[in-house]
């Protein structure tokens, strides 16, 4: 029942433990291979984020192999001849420890995630065992996603569950300053070092010195300081602006952008070779529209966080605001749903529930059905057949094809849908 992949050589297995494609969770390796040993295969395994468990075989097995394999973290190791059903075994057991690893590896990711945002997806889950990956490995992380996506947050979360927590955080935005200023930020000045600069400053790699600088929307830094920042990251040294000599500094960096920075690179307005140095564990957020079973989780958490804020005795949302909510397409993502459940809290009074026609005429408009092509022409048994097809379909598709969620916006029992999906012909 197991799925096994062959490689030449420790080089060629590392390759594909590299590379993107499905993982990989146990490596049964030998121990004398061209290019790449059993032992450098097995230390360059366990540097990787998350790495598979490793097996060595040898038929040159000694003691003082046997023990240096085993201190640095292999699972077992076995001298040729070997019995085939022992091998299986261990194997077994060793998948088997890895299952539970992943299992525990992931309610971690989700509770380490879970402290600075609301999700339930699938897509969020595959982010939130990205961080604990990332949190553990002191590399530098690239987070992209479009604004209002939550990217300082996950930064949060990475931080929060790193061995540099409880060090300093420092925040930068690249967009904020002209380069002039902002080179003088990052990295620090001389008194008198230009204009204005009456009296000398530390910049921020050396206030986060021994723990995390985020450069935010890092895609905006001008190119004149990309290649000062690039020699930070290459020899963890800053040289002050004015200054004549460097100093050391201990930061990791993790940096976020709402831009394709592949394609400011291939347009010149982004270094390439600062780009791989960033982009050494990449976490792509993906916007709201793509997660839209987050939707409802969302929705009653700023519901509950602004009702109490504001005063308001509102306790729920009718099942056609929630629909409404659901088919709008968010263009501003979790920022501009919360912006839109803060503004329609503020204007109801009375009622403790949110009505459709509390939302405003942008999110209405966004998911009406009357001019949607799939509505046939004809009797009106047919038109309304063809309206109540495409309710259904956009709440199942709204809720990532959960029925039950799907039967709650539709504000119709499970049962009820179950019908509704018999007599449409869209059961199955």
């Amino acid at each position: 029942g197991w799925t096994v992949e062959e490689a030449t050589d420790g080089q060629a297995a590392l390759d594909r433990l590299q590379a993107e494609g499905p993982p990989v969770d146990l490596v049964v390796s030998d121990l004398r291979m061209p290019r790449l040993d059993g032992l450098g295969l097995l230390d360059a395994v366990r540097a990787l984020a998350g790495g598979p468990k490793v097996i060595l075989v040898t038929a040159h097995g000694d003691v003082r192999s046997a023990v240096d394999a085993m201190k640095r973290g292999a699972t077992d190791y076995f001298a040729k001849p070997f019995d085939n059903d022992e091998v299986v075994r261990v194997a077994g057991r060793a998948l088997e420890a890895a299952r539970l690893t992943a299992e525990n590896r992931r309610l971690r990711a989700e509770l380490a995630l879970a402290r600075h945002m609301v999700f339930g997806s699938e897509a969020m889950r595959r982010v939130a065992e990205r961080v604990e990956r990332a949190a553990r490995r002191d590399v530098n992380v690239l987070i992209t996603g479009e604004s209002g996506t939550g990217k300082e947050l996950v930064a949060r979360a990475l931080v929060g569950a790193s061995p540099r927590a409880g060090k300093a955080y420092v925040r930068f935005n690249c967009a904020a300053l002209p380069p002039s200023l902002a080179e003088a930020e990052l990295f620090g000045h001389k008194a008198g070092a230009f204009t204005g600069a009456q009296h000398a400053r530390r910049g921020l790699f050396r206030e986060a010195d021994g723990g995390t600088l985020l450069l935010d929307e890092i895609g905006e830094l001008d190119l004149r300081i990309q290649g000062s920042l690039l020699r930070v990251l290459q020899e963890g040294e800053v040289r002050p602006v004015g200054a004549d000599r460097t100093e050391r500094v201990d930061v990791r960096v993790l940096a976020a952008t709402h831009r394709d920075l592949r394609a400011e690179v291939e347009a010149g307005r982004f270094r390439e070779d600062l780009f791989y140095r960033l982009h050494v564990y990449p976490i792509r957020l993906p916007a709201l529209r793509e997660r839209r079973s987050d939707i409802p989780l969302l929705a009653r958490f700023f519901l509950d966080k602004y009702a109490r804020e504001f005063g308001r005795a509102v306790t729920g949302i009718t099942p056609e605001a929630m629909h409404q909510l659901c088919g709008y397409q968010w263009p501003g993502n979790v920022r501009e749903l919360q912006n839109e459940l803060q503004r329609a809290l503020i204007g109801r009074t009375e009622g403790d529930l949110l009505l459709a026609d509390d939302l405003s005429a942008r999110v209405l408009g966004s998911t009406g059905v009357i001019d949607d092509p799939r509505i046939v022409e004809g009797t009106l048994k047919d038109m309304l057949a063809s309206v109540e097809r495409v309710l259904v379909e956009r709440a199942l598709r709204a809720h990532d094809g959960n029925k039950t969620q799907a039967a709650k916006a539709l504000g119709v029992t499970r049962e009820g849908l179950h019908k509704k999906l018999d007599r449409l012909g869209m059961a199955g």
